[in-house]
């Protein structure tokens, strides 16, 4: 699919509301992405077991499916993997290229994802899920189960909570039209085994804080 296939493909609804909305806060969003994992230890950390996830299966191509303006990327690249970003929003692959000119980025929807089957050698969606509908996560689920490599890491982060709640505004001010979803991690891990994966390992962040984190890393069922 190109870009311009893309951007059309989705006329109306939450994801064509998802892409203008970060594609008008894609500047100020990245202003505040690069330092986002500047003082988070554990979210480091969680990067570093997973790259070593990654180079003990044996290495290969890694996708970051949601990667925004590429930070996390670049990280990853700069603990060994070759990795490449996807995002929906294309002023954010455009940020992505112009800072990070040495690695690879495309437009692109994890809800119709466009790598070919066992193509990845692991696949990581850093706070990216955070948008999908519910009823979309088994499709997403299903396409990171389709890409994956026998025996590649699978790296989720996202909110923890049991609340749906509409941005309107985002970085800089700046109108968004939203849905930002918290989920627990048992349901999470609970969609996880269904779309065939197993869940290894699960880490929770900033418990008392007003929104916790999880990470959880699942392999392709055998």
């Amino acid at each position: 699919m190109t870009e311009t296939e893309t951007r059309d493909s989705d006329a109306d609804g939450w994801l064509a509301d998802t892409r203008a909305s970060y594609d008008t806060v894609a500047d100020s969003y990245s202003d505040f992405a690069r330092k986002a994992l500047t003082g988070e230890s554990y979210l480091r950390a969680a990067l570093t077991l997973f790259a070593d996830l990654v180079h003990t299966a044996g290495g290969g191509p890694v996708a970051d499916v949601g990667c925004g303006p590429g930070h996390v990327t670049a990280h990853l690249h700069e603990l060994g993997l070759d990795v490449f970003g996807i995002d929906l929003s294309p002023a954010m692959v455009d940020i992505a290229r112009r800072e990070h000119p040495d690695l690879r980025f495309e437009v692109g929807s994890m809800t119709n994802l466009r790598l070919a089957d066992a193509s990845v050698a692991a696949l990581l969606a850093f706070w990216s899920l955070i948008h999908i509908p519910d009823d979309e996560i088994p499709t997403v689920l299903g396409h990171f189960r389709r890409v994956l490599r026998p025996g590649g890491p699978l790296l989720l982060g996202f909110h923890v909570g049991d609340q749906s709640r509409l941005k309107t505004e985002g970085y800089g001010g700046h109108p968004m039209k939203v849905y930002v979803h918290r989920r627990q991690p048992d349901r999470v891990a609970a969609w996880l085994r269904e779309a065939g994966f197993t869940v290894r390992a699960q880490l929770l962040t900033d418990l008392d804080e007003s929104v916790p984190g999880a990470i959880l890393i699942a392999y392709p069922s055998a």
